[in-house]
C-alpha cells in the first residue's frame, strides 16, 4: 500500500510499503491452513473432553468419602496418566475413519508420485552412523541399500557415508577393513566415504552435523540411517522425488516397520507396533500435517536449512541434547520448512530389540533424552503443535511413575472404599474398563484395519497365524507394559539425583536371558508385584483378578524375559508363523539379501 509521511518537517515523501498477504496454506501447500486449524480444534476438543470427563468421574469416586490424601493421589494419578491413552484411542479412531470411512487418505504426496519415471535432478547422501557396532552387520544393511539403488536408473545420484564415532581399536580396525573390502570391487568408489571422528561431541547429531558442514554443500539432501535401518531402492527414490516436488519439505519420512526377527520378543513387540501404527499415524497426521515427528533415521532431511536453522549448540547452555531428532524437527518448521510422516508403508526398516533387558535400556536412554525438552518447551517462535510435540515427548514418560504411584496406592483406596456402603463401584469397572480400552485402541484399531483391507490377512499369515498372534500380542503388551513402568519410574526418581546413563553402542542380536540375570534386573518388579498382591488380595480377592490386567506384569517380570529372550522360543515362533509379519512370508529382495548374508 501507499501512504504519506512528513520528512524532517519539510516535504511529503511517498513510501510504498509491501505488506505480504497471511499464506492461506502450509510452506509446502499440501493443507489449507483452515482445514488444518479446524482438525486441531476437533482433536483438542475430543481430547480435552475425554481427560476432563476422566478426572471428574474420578473426583467423584474417590471423593465421594470426603477429601483424603489417598483419593486425591489417585485422582492426581490419573489426571496424569491418562492423556497418553486418550490421545492413543483417538488418533486410532480417526486413523481406522481414515483409512476405511473416507476416500481421503492423507498420504497424497505419496500417491501423486506414483508411477513418476521423470529422472532426478539432485544428489542425495546416505550416511550410517555408527558408534561400536558390529561393523560387518551394520555395513551388510548399507551394502544392501547402495544395491538395491544401483539396480535403478537414479541410482548414480547417490552416494553413501560411513560416519563413525567408534573409540574401540578393534572395532575401528574392523570398519576400516569393511569399508576398504566394500569400494575394492565397487567401479565408482568416490561415492563410498569412510570418516571417524576423534570423539564424538554431540553424539549422533553432532556426527551428522559435522558431516553436513563438510559435505552438505554437494547434495540437496541427506538420509540418515542407524545401524539396524534397512531400505529399498524404490522407497528412497520416492521419498527425493517428493521432497524435489516439494521444496518446502524440510525433513520427510514414511513408516518404518520392523525386520523378520528369530527373537520371540521382537517378533511379538513388532507384530504389535506393525498393526498399531498405521491406524495411529495416520490419524496423527490427519491433524499435526506440516508439523510433524521426526525420529531421526530412515528420513529425507534438506540439508541448506538443517545447517543454517537446526543447530542444537546452545540451545541448552553446554549441556548436549540427547533426543536431538524432535528438537530439528521443531526448529525445521520454525525455519519455514514442513515436516511430515506419510502414513504408509513403503520399504523402510529397522530391528527391534532383542529382548526385553535391551527394550527397557533403550526406554531408558529415551526417557533421559525426552525430559531435557522441559527446558525447550519454552522456545521462542515455534510452532503451537511443534511446542506440543516436546510436551507431549515429555508427557509420555510423566505418566509412567503416575501408573506405578496408583498402582501402589490401589489397595489403600480399595480399604478406605471397603468402609463406604454406597461406595460406586460400578462406576469405578466402568472407568478402569474404558481406560483400559482406550490403552489398547491402536492395536485394535490395527486389528479392524487388517480385517477391513482386503487380503491384508492373507500377507500376515492367514487367519489363525493372525488371530493367535494378535491375541499374544495383546497380552504380551500388558506384561511388558507393567514390566517397563517400575524400571522408568526407577530411573526417573534416578535422574532427580542426577543418575544418567551413556549412550553407546547397542545389542541388535539376542543371545537369551539366563533367570540370574532376570531376577538381578528385574527384581524390583516382582517385590512391588508380591507386595501388591497380598495387600489387594487381603482387602478383595475378587479386586486381585480384575487387577490382573494391569498387575500380572509385576509378578511375572522374570519368567515372561526369560521365556520372549529364549534361543528355543524364537525360532519356534519364526517356525510355525507365530507373531509373523508381511516381510516374514513374503520377504522383499533387499530383506532376502540381508538375511543371506548374515
Amino acid at each position: 500500500m501507499t501512504i504519506g509521511a512528513e520528512h524532517d518537517g519539510v516535504s511529503d515523501i511517498n513510501r510504498t510499503i509491501v505488506v505480504e498477504a497471511p499464506s492461506l496454506t502450509t510452506p509446502a501447500g499440501l493443507d489449507a491452513i483452515a482445514t488444518l486449524n479446524k482438525r486441531r480444534r476437533v482433536v483438542l476438543f475430543l481430547n480435552l473432553a475425554t481427560w476432563l470427563l476422566i478426572v471428574l468421574v474420578a473426583g467423584a469416586i474417590f471423593m465421594s468419602g470426603g477429601w483424603t490424601v489417598v483419593g486425591l493421589t489417585m485422582v492426581i494419578c490419573l489426571a496424569l496418566g491418562a492423556p497418553w491413552p486418550v490421545l492413543g484411542f483417538w488418533n486410532a479412531v480417526i486413523g481406522l475413519w481414515q483409512l476405511h470411512g473416507t476416500k481421503s487418505t492423507h498420504a497424497e504426496p505419496y500417491y501423486e508420485t506414483k508411477g513418476d519415471q521423470s529422472p532426478l535432478t539432485v544428489n542425495t547422501a546416505i550416511l550410517m552412523t555408527l558408534r561400536n557396532e558390529d561393523p560387518a552387520r551394520a555395513l551388510l544393511r548399507l551394502k544392501t541399500v547402495k544395491a538395491s539403488l544401483d539396480l535403478m536408473a537414479e541410482g548414480d545420484r547417490f552416494s553413501y557415508f560411513v560416519l563413525s564415532d567408534s573409540d574401540r581399536d578393534e572395532i575401528i580396525q574392523r570398519e576400516e577393513a569393511e569399508v576398504a573390502a566394500w569400494k575394492q570391487p565397487d567401479p565408482d568408489p568416490g561415492r563410498i566415504v569412510y570418516r571417524r571422528r576423534i570423539g564424538n561431541a554431540g553424539f549422533k547429531a553432532g556426527n551428522v552435523r559435522e558431516f553436513a558442514l563438510r559435505w552438505g554443500s554437494d547434495y540437496e539432501f541427506m538420509l540418515p540411517l542407524d545401524a539396524d535401518s534397512l531400505m529399498t531402492g524404490d522407497a528412497i527414490v520416492t521419498l527425493v522425488r517428493i521432497m524435489e516436488k516439494h521444496p518446502r519439505i524440510g525433513i520427510l519420512q514414511s513408516l518404518v516397520v520392523g525386520t523378520p526377527s528369530s527373537s520371540a520378543f521382537a517378533r511379538i513387540f513388532q507384530f504389535g507396533m506393525r498393526l498399531g501404527m498405521r491406524t495411529y499415524t495416520m490419524g496423527q497426521a490427519w491433524w499435526v500435517g506440516d508439523c510433524g515427528p521426526f525420529w531421526g533415521h530412515n528420513a529425507l532431511v534438506r540439508i541448506a536449512p538443517y545447517v543454517e536453522h537446526c543447530a542444537l549448540k546452545g540451545l541448552m547452555k553446554s549441556e548436549t541434547i540427547l533426543s536431538h531428532d524432535q528438537v530439528e524437527a521443531v526448529l525445521m518448521r520454525k525455519a519455514g520448512y514442513e515436516v511430515r510422516v506419510l502414513p504408509v508403508e513403503m520399504g523402510s526398516y529397522e530391528d527391534n530389540p532383542p529382548d526385553a533387558l535391551e527394550f527397557m535400556r533403550r526406554d531408558a536412554r529415551w526417557c533421559q533424552g525426552n525430559m531435557q525438552y522441559l527446558r525447550l518447551i519454552g522456545m521462542p517462535g515455534i510452532e503451537p503443535v511443534s511446542r506440543f510435540q516436546l510436551f507431549w515427548a515429555v508427557l509420555m514418560f510423566l505418566g509412567v511413575p503416575a501408573w506405578t504411584l496408583l498402582a501402589a496406592v490401589l489397595p489403600l483406596a480399595m480399604l478406605s472404599a471397603e468402609r463406604q456402603s454406597d461406595f460406586p463401584w460400578l462406576a469405578v469397572e466402568t472407568i478402569y474398563g474404558l481406560l483400559l480400552l482406550m490403552h489398547l485402541a491402536p492395536k485394535l484399531a490395527g486389528i479392524a484395519d487388517a480385517i477391513l483391507t482386503p487380503g491384508e490377512i492373507s500377507r500376515f499369515g492367514g487367519r489363525l497365524r493372525f488371530a493367535s498372534s494378535a491375541i499374544i500380542e495383546i497380552l504380551f503388551s500388558l506384561v511388558l507394559g507393567a514390566v517397563t513402568t517400575i524400571r522408568t519410574s526407577i530411573f526417573m526418581v534416578g535422574l532427580l539425583f542426577g543418575r544418567t546413563i551413556v549412550w553407546n553402542g547397542q545389542r541388535r542380536d539376542g543371545g537369551g536371558v539366563t533367570w540370574g540375570d532376570a531376577i538381578r534386573w528385574l527384581w524390583p518388579q516382582l517385590l512391588f508385584g508380591v507386595l501388591l498382591y497380598v495387600a489387594i488380595a487381603l482387602v478383595s480377592p475378587a479386586a486381585l483378578l480384575w487387577s490382573l490386567p494391569l498387575t500380572a506384569g509385576y509378578g511375572l517380570a522374570v519368567p515372561f524375559v526369560v521365556f520372549t529372550a529364549s534361543p528355543a522360543v524364537g525360532p519356534f515362533f519364526r517356525r510355525h508363523g507365530i507373531a509373523g509379519i508381511p516381510e516374514d512370508f513374503a520377504p522383499p529382495a533387499e530383506i532376502r539379501s540381508v538375511q543371506a548374508g548374515s
